[in-house]
């Protein structure tokens, strides 16, 4: 069984269409491997504002990126079935 219970970090903006639809895209991904998500409003935190600003939505894991604009499922359910393995 695995103890680690991983974070989903996206960066988001409030008013962007498509942060919202990638977080709606990432909830089944989190349930299946019991994972959260947490949503940080870049637009409220200015160091992050300043290193992701174009490409949001990103989706981080302990600072890692895992994709940006776009969710990549096949990254992914990779970097989640790889952390499964590598607690």
């Amino acid at each position: 069984m695995n103890a680690h219970v991983g974070v989903f970090t996206v960066l988001s903006r409030q008013w962007c269409h498509l942060c919202h639809e990638l977080v709606e895209a990432l909830e089944p991904i989190a349930q299946r491997y019991g994972w959260r998500i947490e949503v940080v409003d870049i637009e409220q935190e200015p160091a992050l504002e300043a290193r992701w600003d174009e490409l949001i939505p990103v989706v981080l894991v302990d600072g890692v990126e895992i994709c940006h604009h776009r969710l990549d499922e096949e990254s992914v359910h990779a970097f989640c079935g790889a952390s499964r393995r590598n607690p």
